[in-house]
């Protein structure tokens, strides 16, 4: 049995529950010499009392539509931004806390000119880029205790186009 995920566009009030939407839009501040827009403090990072943040290079294989998962995992001592060094679409998958669990997941899709990143604690997918190349900055925390928790569906998740 195969249970189906629609694929929704990524909005911030769509992804608020789960995390944060960077996007250049909206207000911003001219600085350097009115050459640039300065889009400030977009994300809500969150590297918990012992951890500091760290920037790591991700080269993640590319997937298709329908994309089949069984992993999700989460972070539970800091948050986790995925920043694109391309500009291409990427798929974000979600999903609600149930009791230690994670609940029915959700599946965006970024526009190409968006990061997201991910609240303290929040379930999601593993990096999932739609095109080549698979390059990410990603910016999260570093310490010495355990920030992974993995869990794997019994029957697989399929994202489709709709």
């Amino acid at each position: 049995m195969t249970r189906t995920v629609a694929l929704e566009s990524l909005t911030p009030d769509a992804f608020a529950p789960f995390g944060d939407v960077l996007a250049a839009t909206g207000d911003f501040r001219l600085i350097n010499e009115g050459l640039c827009h300065r889009h400030h403090d977009r994300a809500r990072l969150d590297f918990g009392p012992e951890g500091r943040a760290g920037i790591s290079i991700f080269d993640a294989v590319p997937r298709a539509l329908p994309y089949a998962f069984t992993l999700v995992e989460r972070h539970p001592e800091g948050s986790q931004a995925f920043v694109p060094m391309h500009a291409h679409p990427f798929l974000v998958i979600v999903a609600p806390d149930e009791g230690d669990r994670p609940g029915r997941p959700r599946a965006f899709v970024t526009d190409g000119t968006q990061a997201i990143n991910f609240h303290r604690g929040t379930w999601h997918g593993v990096l999932t880029p739609l095109s080549a190349p698979g390059l990410f900055a990603v910016i999260d925390r570093i310490g010495t205790t355990a920030n992974l928790q993995e869990y794997n569906f019994d029957t697989p998740w399929v994202v489709t186009d709709r």
